[in-house]
């Protein structure tokens, strides 16, 4: 009896930490203000604003609460059990796609094909980065895409004094993009990656499913932002600086790529993808001119932030497998869209497959749905922290406001759940009135204040966010 009240109190204790983790994500902003505003402990409330510090903070209070409840045997037992396969993943392809000789051949390839696009060639350019190499997830795995994307628009167009909106406008396409983007193959999404060997999904099955109506998605949101700020793009916008320094020799580039696609062929064999890293780090210090830098703080710091989540995620199976278990195949398709805003997709389509005897409709709903919803937050995708920690200094006092994530990824994130739901059934049924009716009333109250949460936590942080840059700029006036 004693143990299982041990356990029902780590698993609300888990769960109530994973809460706190996630108000502390949307909250980062406002440490980071504190930063500039109290000099005084400036190094706390940095640490506290980074995002990428947020879950493995609250993972080292989950672990020493476990082990003062349990004994250390316990959490070292919880940790022995636990996966880190894929922050050790991202990691490695996060350098390595972010080496000189990998982006330099990515930004040719894309240059190339701008010049067939037709628009002016920063814009071009700036749209190609959004919708083609997004879409090159498919092959080269979603980190690793969001990285090169990442770099990208960093030198396009971040770091040319563009405006806030574009910017952030510019991440939600991003994000959403990359969360879809890589549908088109069975082994490149996470969330796919995590099912589809159970459910017997190969590249054509996946593709018929979710690749084309993602290709479409793709284009749509690109093709919209770029004509939308083409103005400001075609003001602002540059490609013409692929890197620094000399260029990379072909032969270098080459046995960079090799071993890209090493470490993509081997993401679930650790033992492999690390031992080409290492080939990779030796190589890059015996030819240090072709090389700008290695991302080994971004990419150390965004695999913090993913073995974080998966520590404190591994507490959230007894409700949120529940959840997904009670839920009609409408239900579960928007519902895994707005849970996936609040913990890791790819965490959420495997709960999912431990669900027996589901249905093929059900399958559809919760892997079109968590990745539908993969752009809303930082959280919600697995390569999301690998954009923010590329992208985020190139926005004010160096920090993204999750608030403004959020209601970025929106729109995208609207023409996603077209694509994928609307398509393949009635299109019209999105704007039925009755079906929506009908869809809340089904809803228990627990998942209903679940599925709001996301919404409300935004509505708020903005509201408070505005009221903040009001009282600055009458305290500038004054």
């Amino acid at each position: 009896m004693q143990a299982i009240t041990a356990v029902t109190w780590m698993q609300l204790t888990g769960a109530t930490l994973f809460g706190l983790a996630i108000v502390h994500t949307f909250s980062t902003k406002y440490f980071e203000h504190l930063a500039h505003t109290r000099p005084g402990h400036a190094g706390l409330w940095h640490l506290l604003g980074e995002v990428e510090t947020v879950f493995g903070f609250w993972s080292f209070v989950l672990l020493i609460f476990m082990a003062a409840a349990l004994g250390w045997g316990a959490a070292s037992d919880y940790l022995d059990k636990s996966r880190f396969v894929e922050p050790m993943f991202v990691f490695v392809i996060m350098v390595v796609s972010a080496s000189k000789p990998i982006l330099q051949f990515v930004s040719d390839a894309v240059r190339r094909l701008a010049v067939v696009v037709p628009l002016p060639a920063a814009v071009a350019y700036y749209f190609l980065a959004l919708s083609v190499v997004p879409l090159f997830g498919s092959v080269v795995t979603e980190p690793a895409a969001m990285t090169l994307a990442a770099l990208m628009l960093r030198d396009v167009i971040f770091s040319r004094q563009a405006s806030n909106r574009l910017k952030y406008l510019t991440l939600g396409v991003l994000f959403v993009n990359v969360s879809i983007g890589g549908t088109l193959t069975n082994f490149a999404a996470p969330p796919i990656l995590m099912v589809a060997a159970k459910w017997g999904w190969d590249t054509g099955t996946v593709f018929s499913m979710f690749g084309w109506k993602a290709l479409v998605a793709v284009v749509t949101n690109a093709l919209i932002l770029t004509l939308l700020f083409k103005n400001e793009l075609t003001q602002k916008a540059r490609a013409d600086v692929p890197g620094t320094g000399a260029r990379t020799p072909a032969a270098f580039v080459f046995v960079n790529l090799a071993i890209l696609a090493g470490v993509v062929a081997t993401n679930h064999q650790p033992e492999m993808f690390v031992g080409l890293f290492l080939l990779f780090l030796g190589l890059a210090e015996a030819y240090k001119r072709h090389h700008d830098g290695l991302m080994l703080r971004e990419g150390l710091m965004v695999a913090f932030f993913l073995a974080g989540l998966v520590v404190l995620g591994g507490q959230q199976q007894w409700w949120l497998q529940a959840v997904l278990a009670s839920l009609s195949e409408t239900t579960l398709y928007y519902g895994a869209t707005a849970l996936t805003a609040i913990t890791d997709n790819a965490a959420l389509t495997y709960l999912g497959s431990l669900v027996s005897g589901v249905s093929d409709e059900f399958k559809y709903a919760l892997v079109a749905g968590a990745v539908t919803g993969g752009g809303l937050t930082v959280i919600a995708n697995a390569p999301n922290p690998a954009g923010f920690a590329i992208l985020k200094n190139s926005f004010d006092e160096q920090s993204i406001n999750p608030f403004g994530l959020f209601l970025a990824a929106l729109a995208p994130t609207a023409v996603a759940v077209f694509c994928f739901r609307a398509v393949p059934k009635a299109a019209m049924e999105m704007f039925d009135y009755q079906v929506w009716i009908e869809w809340f009333q089904s809803l228990d109250r627990t998942f209903l204040f679940l599925l709001i949460l996301p919404f409300v936590v935004a509505v708020v942080g903005l509201w408070s966010e505005l009221s903040r840059a009001r009282k600055d700029k009458r305290a500038g006036h004054g």
